[in-house]
């Protein structure tokens, strides 16, 4: 038999940020041949990723317009990927987490009968529209995977119950750990300057984000009015906001925090940036689902701007801890963290259940296993 032909396809920056270091596994393996296909759900964040792992795609469908909808993204995937899998005819195409990217490229793969290996398979909030649209897509992609490659028993619990397949489940841990081997520096510089003008040691510095969808809006507006008042109560923090470059959020952002002392409204800095100042901040505020992964792996408290999770394990573990996007809830729990050690150290010492960095290997030893190879 030849070589396996593994196709990754993947669109956006959290899904390049995981399917990096595979890909960087699979290329290791003298039994695949390895395939990249980008839809360029995002575009120039997604550039960013495959700069910094040094990967250049087979194909770029570059999908990405103004003010496109999830239809429009389907559509479009579906398309392009129809003529780029009747080319190639790989053995597997491997896909990543939730988003409509991962859905459309298991149908398409789905159409031409090829196999389908779902990367962080299994998370699941149980809410139709929490978040929106990523907990459909994971299911409609579970129902048409053929291997699915969860990061927790947990995860794998959720199949199970769904009727997966025990044989086809491997529990791998969370590949976005891997990739902060790739990342991670101990005397970093940021490239963005006014990052490296901040004092890590002697201020207590909060890492934002928040841009979800079901946070438009309302949720938007009471976070920044949050983060305001915990700047006015908090003279030692220090607040760096990565403000998402969609006008529904940026605008929001701008007119309420504009002009706030010591609160910093910053572009999106990209994923080493991300890395190292989760590593050198104190506290990370985020309605993201990667970085409730990402911070606690490096001691780092997370409070979820959203009143569901589907990282389930982070919440058990006590890394994390949902405080929604209520404006006292969020001012008083970030107050505890910014001002009670014990309340922190309880957070920034639980362990991380992502595992131990090492979900690539297990994923493409599954791989081989399956097409019966030796590695």
């Amino acid at each position: 038999m030849e070589n396996i032909k593994v196709m990754a396809i993947f669109g956006t920056r959290p899904e390049a940020i995981k399917m990096a270091p595979l890909i960087k596994e699979l290329e290791k393996s003298s039994q695949v041949h390895c395939i990249v296909c980008v839809t360029a759900q995002h575009r120039e964040i997604l550039d960013q990723v495959l700069g910094i792992f040094s990967i250049i795609p087979q194909y770029d469908l570059n999908i990405m317009k103004a003010k496109q909808t999830l239809t429009g993204i389907t559509c479009s995937v579906l398309q392009g990927l129809e003529e780029v899998l009747l080319k190639e005819k790989p053995d597997i195409v491997l896909v990543h987490g939730d988003t409509t990217t991962t859905f459309a490229a298991s149908l398409a793969a789905f159409y031409r009968k090829i196999p389908v290996g779902h990367v962080e398979a299994g998370l699941r909030s149980h809410k139709k529209f929490f978040p929106y649209p990523e907990e459909i897509n994971r299911k409609l992609t579970s129902g048409l995977t053929d291997l699915h490659f969860a990061p927790t028993t947990t995860s794998k619990e959720n199949l199970l119950s769904e009727g997966v397949e025990k044989n086809t489940i491997f529990v791998t841990g969370n590949t976005v750990i891997d990739a902060m081997k790739y990342t991670i520096e101990e005397d970093y510089v940021f490239e963005n300057r006014e990052l490296n003008k901040i004092d890590y040691k002697n201020k207590k510095v909060i890492m934002v984000t928040a841009h979800r969808r079901e946070n438009w809006g309302m949720g938007i507006e009471n976070i920044c009015k949050a983060l305001k008042i915990i700047s006015e109560e908090n003279k030692d923090v220090e607040v760096l906001y990565l403000v998402h470059p969609n006008p529904v959020v940026k605008d929001m952002v701008n007119s309420i925090l504009s002009g706030v002392d010591r609160i910093h409204l910053l572009q999106p800095i990209d994923t080493k940036e991300i890395h190292n100042l989760m590593r050198k901040c104190y506290l990370v505020m985020t309605d993201s689902g990667g970085i409730q992964e990402e911070a606690p792996h490096l001691g780092k408290p997370v409070l979820v701007l959203r009143d569901v999770t589907e990282r389930v394990e982070a919440e058990r573990a006590g890394t994390v801890k949902l405080v929604g996007i209520d404006i006292d809830k969020i001012v008083s729990n970030a107050n505890k963290l910014l001002r009670n050690e014990d309340e922190y150290n309880q957070m920034s010492k639980s362990i991380n259940p992502y595992g131990d960095g090492n979900a690539s290997a297990k994923i493409v030893d599954a791989l081989l296993n399956y097409f019966k190879k030796d590695n």
